[in-house]
């Protein structure tokens, strides 16, 4: 097959960031203002943490059934499901406007964490499909990009547009704007998705691409395909790394707000600040991951500096965040975000290099259940251990894991499949 490059790939990858921005500022909506929510609602922490914890919990039992149906029906059908469960899931949180309606909130939280299932495992999958052999991580970057800048939104707008003012009336005008916004955004991406996504390229984009576009239907297999990955020593490996890793980022989100207030009582603001802080330098964490990787190739070497880089971040702001001087947390905040979420795409695309031919909507959802499962025992467990020993204690335990996860990394084998292809084709 004719391999060339189509222009429209350009507005898939940015459409399908913005609506994984929109549902990454749900996610974290209600976490990022826990006191507030608290109080309105009038229910325990636990409760609210619930609400971030849904998105994780949904995950695990339905990927497989999306992932089947992502490789049997394609791109268009599982973007148009995500966004459309997006949008739904914010207009039923407008019905949820008084202190007694808490489990309508839930709802409209859990339909969308059912579109966070048709989202999270997407990026490497549009990166293969529509982008080119030297473009591909960058385009995956792209993809991460938007999901992680929805937790910075989430981090940043709530605290502004909903203040901690004591009359509820007040209260529930001020959450009713920030939810009507939400909704008007997530429908006007759905209705975008409708017009611009489509399934794929007229022509494949690389010759890795064009292999698997040619291999006849009947020759795939989706239980085998899973079966292949299980027996995958590295990508198991990596999918533990990742799991840490990740469930350590999903922990600290979930519980910042509690972390700052402890120590820093009435700075909801720069609570939400630093949250903002974290994703940003992580954003740019990211992008520069995924331009390194194009030129350079180098995918185990990456992921193990970044890994430990995490590693020291996390310790820097484990014995920073009650020194009582809110810049330093602001700057070791920073330095944990560059490289705890810039490690997000490197883990897909290592995951595609070390899987290929397989779906990387499989490996990359194996990878995201990996995250969930640690993702809800790391915040639960952290959180009790906070409330009994303190966060520097909370911390202390997260910093654990990473070590592990560093260790782990080290002894992954850079098995780059996919890059193999694509030579052994240039050179027939």
């Amino acid at each position: 097959a004719e391999v060339r490059l189509s222009r429209r790939r350009w507005a898939v990858v940015l459409l399908f960031s913005s609506y994984s921005l929109c549902n990454a500022f749900q996610w974290i909506q209600y976490s990022s203002i826990n006191n507030v929510f608290l109080r309105f609602y009038g229910v325990s922490t636990f409760a609210i943490d619930w609400l971030s914890m849904s998105y994780m919990l949904t995950y695990i039992p339905l990927l497989f059934p999306v992932a089947w149906l992502l490789d049997k029906r394609g791109l268009r059908l599982i973007a148009l499901a995500g966004s459309a469960l997006n949008a739904l899931g914010a207009w039923v949180k407008l019905g949820s406007l008084k202190p007694h309606l808490f489990p309508v909130t839930v709802l409209g939280q859990v339909i969308c964490s059912l579109a966070q299932v048709f989202i999270l495992g997407m990026p490497s999958r549009i990166a293969s499909v529509w982008f080119g052999s030297h473009e591909v991580s960058t385009a995956c970057s792209i993809a991460v990009f938007g999901n992680q800048l929805g937790i910075a939104v989430g981090f940043l707008v709530p605290p502004v547009l909903v203040p901690n003012v004591e009359d509820v009336e007040k209260l529930a005008y001020h959450i009713s704007i920030m939810f009507f916004m939400t909704a008007g955004v997530a429908t006007a991406l759905f209705i975008l998705v409708v017009i611009v996504f489509k399934e794929k390229p007229p022509h494949p984009p690389s010759r890795a691409q064009a292999l698997i576009q040619s291999r006849p239907p009947e020759e795939y297999s989706y239980v085998q395909s899973i079966l292949r990955l299980i027996r995958n020593a590295n990508f198991l490996l990596l999918m533990v790394t990742y799991g840490l890793n990740t469930g350590c980022f999903y922990a600290l989100s979930t519980l910042l707000n509690r972390m700052v207030i402890h120590h820093y009582p009435g700075e909801e603001v720069n609570a939400g600040r630093i949250g903002l802080t974290i994703i940003l330098s992580g954003m740019v964490g990211a992008l520069i991951s995924g331009i390194w990787l194009d030129r350079t190739k180098t995918y185990k070497q990456t992921t193990l500096v970044v890994y430990i880089m995490s590693l020291a971040g996390m310790i820097a702001y484990t014995f920073t965040l009650s020194l009582g001087h809110l810049w330093v947390v602001f700057v070791t905040a920073g330095m944990l975000g560059f490289f705890m979420t810039g490690y997000l795409p490197l883990g897909f695309e290592f995951a595609a290099e070390l899987t290929y031919p397989e779906s990387e909507g499989t490996s990359s959802g194996l990878l995201n259940v990996s995250a969930q499962i640690f993702g809800i025992a790391f915040t639960i467990s952290q959180g009790q251990i906070m409330d009994r020993y303190g966060t520097k204690a909370g911390n202390i335990f997260l910093c654990s894991f990473l070590f592990l996860g560093t260790v782990m990394t080290a002894f992954i084998k850079a098995d780059l499949r996919r890059q193999q292809a694509n030579l052994d084709n240039e050179q027939t």
